[in-house]
């Protein structure tokens, strides 16, 4: 479904049932933008919903009337170019890369495990 414009003419007398209608139309999926001119009681719909579907549900609320739908083209936007910054890669550091620093840390492996130090004098456990 394309994007519409939809011009509903509503019967709104008080600020009470004013609000109930915008409550009720933005319920609906698909609505971009609400608009209402409280002198004519024309309120504008844009998006992709079902008109008769809402005008259905606003009858229930007030009197209603569909006055013009119209397809909203989408603008074309052209992208605009962003600059790409490079810097040379000089060393790839891995987050699971071995280092040699895990070698004198005190983590001890389950079960089996030897630890070795690089320290004269060393005790090797079995």
């Amino acid at each position: 479904m394309t994007a519409q414009k939809s011009v509903l003419q509503l019967s709104v007398h008080e600020e009470g049932i004013r609000k109930k209608v915008w409550a009720t139309v933005s319920k609906f999926s698909g609505v971009a933008s609400i608009a209402m001119d409280d002198k004519t009681g024309k309120m504008t719909v844009v998006g992709e919903v079902d008109v008769s579907v809402i005008v259905k549900k606003l009858r229930k609320i007030c009197n209603a009337e569909l006055v013009s739908v119209e397809i909203v083209k989408p603008s074309e936007k052209k992208p605009e170019p962003t600059e790409i910054v490079t810097f040379p890669v000089t060393h790839f550091n891995y987050p699971y890369q071995y280092q040699s620093s895990y070698a004198n840390s005190y983590y001890q492996p389950c079960e089996n495990y030897r630890v070795v130090v690089e320290e004269p004098n060393t005790c090797v456990i079995m």
